[in-house]
């Protein structure tokens, strides 16, 4: 574990002076969790203190009792299936007793988001646009990733490169405008590739948080169009030692995965782990068959260390991600259609895949090997009046590409990126109703691209550092918050050098230099401080119990990033020349937001519309040949490789996403929700590429989506089973006309329908202790052959005029998924003396 983080958890634990004489005052809470219809006490049920990471569940009684609480006004969360969850702000430096209500409903609006706040917020009281996809969401979907589980969710997209590679789309932007956290954590891993995917567990998600906006207030750059937040399961209860175990089958690539879990708490210490695994064959569709280049082998890791003591709370992450990875580029047989793929590093002997080899799981030789190591320490301690909390980590992102058939235990390209982020943040002591907070937090990052035979960027260190304040204030039913915010960067790449290795006769890195006469300059040093201010500023007015009306607007920033300064290379995993460019201008984007929320006792239903302008927007563009006669194309191994370059224009985007969940009475356990987002975006010109025909739009828009799902629960015991649902429901994705046409970077995407299905239930034994949870998903059930135009497989075609009517690959075809989750329990223990 990185020394930083060692020496924060040691500090934490066992030196707490910052605390002041005898510790920080303490209290405690307790009490009862009623039903209110009937006034009968609820076993069971969770109460919970987000910001402190420690809750409790009632006994038998309905009794819960919590101790060694700070002396402070915190947000606590009480909650139980078939209720509605109750957000409530308890006052503990008056409160010491405290009974809870809990209604029974089948709709929900009270839930606490920890993302875009300054500490745990309930959901409708954030001004800050946020979709929270929850534990029951991603255990009754079928996804291969956990950024895939986003795909559904209004005003959220993917762009994908086969089953196990997704990046999240929020409102029409992506790549590194949209930040990806762990626990609140930075996710630092080559994220600026097309076809690089988020290196986590999908396991180890219990929730996942999205601001659909500027989120530069909180995070700093790189969080411009928002944040992804997925955050594991919180502690167990103090006493409880559990587990569960999980398999799961795809039918249509064949996946497999499993995943084990134990998590503990004996009253002082929480700890628990977690060990999954997956690997597929690849899969197919109606016009492809088997599409070959999309298998993958995944192993992960994760172990944690809490402690819990009367000054805070402090806890200890480490994972670790091992990903085989192949990666498709439609290489195909002129005349048959089937895939093929090369057997010489010359490009010059191909081979055919076979039915057979497709159908296996074993990885082929032309591969990705993702590994991606990350220990964080995150805790709270209260300092004097207030309480500081703290996060800081340590994260390695080691990418190696295998590109060369002949030498196939050579990386083309070999990426080797450490990290360390930090987050502070000190909570004063509410005054006058105002809470405040400031702040500050940023990452030190290190990248080595000296070791492949593909140098597409050079060696390169930065440093992210930016201060911010936010303040709160509740007056009466309405809620205002606000901030600012400065962020530097400083960024320093190394000159470069490349000579032939004799031994293969690719290039390689050359620590010589100038000194060395056979070497030639790949890179130029570089080095630049870029810096910018964001805030936002917003309101959320309780009209009544069940009406919430949201404004927000945003000023976001984001820096360039390595490759969009200083890309100048062949990237094997997309296909194309990549240039960057070292006078691009930060960009920086004004966002309007707007959102209505009804939460009846048989509807909840939602409008949100918003407006964002994006100034110096980056974007990347095929780059035309100086003779007027189509893209400029470079030479490799006698194949023409086109050249993308980075530019920048200035951007609108706009549009909005509604909901509405309907309950008919008196079949209250019926679910008719229906979604619908829309994103529209307009290049306003003032780059180097004039606005045109072929320009007047933006890359990888995302067309209108629409869902519509029935659902039909039945929570109570049904013989041997109990929480038994059964649901179906449609996707129509309309036609995408609006694309960036120039040089050919984007066609047409015509619109289709896909079936989804899905039962589950879990499985009791006779003493009515779950045995079992039994979930069979399906999706794509009419088999329908679809191109998404956020799918980058669609332009992986080297004939894409070949006479079928069709070019480029298709998205998966009908998939059956069933999910088997084993509870065990191992038994109640009584918790330690604090």
């Amino acid at each position: 574990m990185d020394r930083s983080i060692s020496l924060f958890f040691a500090l934490v634990v066992a030196l707490p002076p910052w605390a002041g004489p005898g510790g920080p005052a303490k209290t405690s809470l307790s009490g009862t969790v009623f039903e209110k219809a009937s006034g009968q006490a609820i076993p069971g049920a969770e109460v919970f203190f987000p910001d402190l990471q420690t809750g409790t569940v009632t006994d038998l009684d309905g009794h819960y009792a919590l101790g060694n609480l700070p002396m402070a006004k915190l947000l606590v969360k009480v909650s139980m299936m078939g209720f509605a969850t109750i957000t409530e702000s308890i006052d503990l430096t008056q409160v010491t007793k405290q009974d809870f209500y809990l209604t029974e409903s089948v709709t929900e609006m009270h839930d606490v988001v920890v993302t875009g706040t300054s500490k745990a917020t309930a959901l409708k009281r954030s001004p800050v646009p946020t979709t929270l996809v929850g534990r029951q969401y991603l255990r009754d979907h079928a996804f291969s990733n956990a950024i895939d589980a986003l795909s559904t969710v209004p005003g959220i997209s993917t762009v994908g490169t086969g089953p196990n590679i997704s990046k999240p789309i929020i409102r029409g932007l992506g790549g590194s405008r949209v930040l990806t956290l762990f626990d609140g954590v930075r996710q630092e891993g080559q994220q600026w590739g097309a076809e690089h995917g988020v290196e986590i567990d999908q396991f180890l998600v219990d929730r996942i948080e999205v601001v659909k906006g500027p989120a530069s207030l909180m995070y700093g750059s790189d969080a411009l169009a928002g944040v992804v937040n997925l955050l594991p399961a919180p502690p167990v209860a103090a006493g409880v030692l559990k587990g569960s175990a999980l398999a799961m089958y795809d039918s249509n690539n064949k996946g497999l995965a499993a995943s084990v879990n134990i998590d503990g708490n004996n009253g002082r210490m929480a700890y628990g782990g977690r060990a999954s695994a997956k690997t597929a064959a690849d899969f197919k569709n109606r016009y492809d068959g088997r599409v070959y280049g999309t298998k993958f082998r995944e192993l992960d890791l994760n172990g944690y260390l809490g402690v819990h003591r009367d000054w805070g709370f402090a806890r200890a992450d480490l994972s670790l991600y091992d990903n085989l990875q192949e990666v498709p580029d439609g290489s195909r047989d002129s005349l048959t259609r089937g895939f093929i793929y090369p057997i010489d590093d010359e490009g010059s002997k191909w081979a055919s895949a076979t039915e057979e080899s497709m159908g296996s799981y074993a990885i082929d030789g032309l591969h990705q090997h993702i590994q991606y190591y990350r220990a964080y320490a995150t805790g709270s301690v209260g300092i004097g009046a207030g309480r500081l909390a703290a996060k800081l980590g340590y994260s390695r992102s080691i990418r190696r590409e295998f590109n060369h058939p002949e030498h196939f235990d050579v990386p083309g390209l070999y990426l080797i990126l450490d990290t360390w982020p930090f987050d502070l943040k000190y909570h004063f002591k509410e005054s006058r109703g105002w809470e405040a907070m400031a702040g500050m937090n940023g990452m030190f990052q290190r990248n080595d691209a000296s070791k492949g035979t593909e140098l597409l960027i050079p060696n390169y260190a930065e440093a992210d550092i930016g201060p911010f304040f936010h303040v709160k204030r509740t007056l009466g039913s309405v809620d205002v918050s606000g901030g600012l915010r400065y962020d530097a960067r400083y960024f320093r790449s190394s000159a470069m050098y490349s000579r032939s290795d004799p031994s293969t006769g690719f290039d390689i890195s050359d620590q010589g230099g100038t000194n060395d006469t056979a070497a030639a300059q790949r890179f130029q040093a570089f080095s630049h401080q870029y810096g910018g201010f964001s805030g936002s500023a917003g309101m959320a007015w309780g009209i009544n119990e069940q009406l919430v009306l949201k404004a927000n607007i945003g000023r976001g920033y984001r820096a360039p990033n390595a490759a969009e300064a200083t890309a100048a290379g062949i990237h094997p995993g997309t296909g194309y020349a990549q240039l960057g460019d070292s006078d691009l201008k930060p960009e920086v984007n004004l966002q309007e937001d707007l959102g209505l929320f009804y939460n009846g006792t048989h509807v909840n239903a939602s409008m949100e519309l918003f407006n964002n302008q994006v100034h110096n927007f980056i974007y990347n563009a095929a780059v035309q040949s100086t003779d007027g006669g189509g893209d400029s194309l470079i030479l490799q191994d006698g194949v023409g490789i086109p050249v993308f370059k980075f530019q920048q224009t200035t951007a609108r985007l706009y549009g909005g996403e509604a909901s509405v969940d309907i309950h008919p009475h008196p079949l209250d356990h019926l679910h008719f929700r229906n979604t619908v987002s829309l994103v529209l975006a307009q290049n306003k010109g003032g780059g180097a590429i004039p606005v045109s025909d072929g320009t007047r739009y933006l890359p990888m828009i995302p067309p209108l989506h629409f869902t519509s799902e029935l659902r039909y629960d039945i929570p109570k015991r049904t013989g041997r089973f109990t929480n038994l649902f059964v649901k179906a429901g449609v996707q129509v994705i309309a036609a995408q006309d609006r694309y960036w046409a120039a040089g050919g970077t984007e066609t047409a995407t015509p619109g289709y329908t896909l079936l989804d299905a899905g039962l589950g239930a879990d499985i009791l034994s006779k003493q009515g202790r779950t045995v079992m949870t039994l979930t069979v998903l399906g999706t794509n059930l009419a088999d329908i052959g679809f191109q998404s135009n956020m799918d980058r497989l669609k332009y992986m075609d080297n004939f894409p005029v070949n006479g079928t009517g069709r070019s480029g690959i298709y998205g998966m075809g009908r998939n059956i998924t069933v999910k088997l989750l084993v509870p065990f329990n191992l038994g109640e223990r009584k918790p330690s003396a604090n």
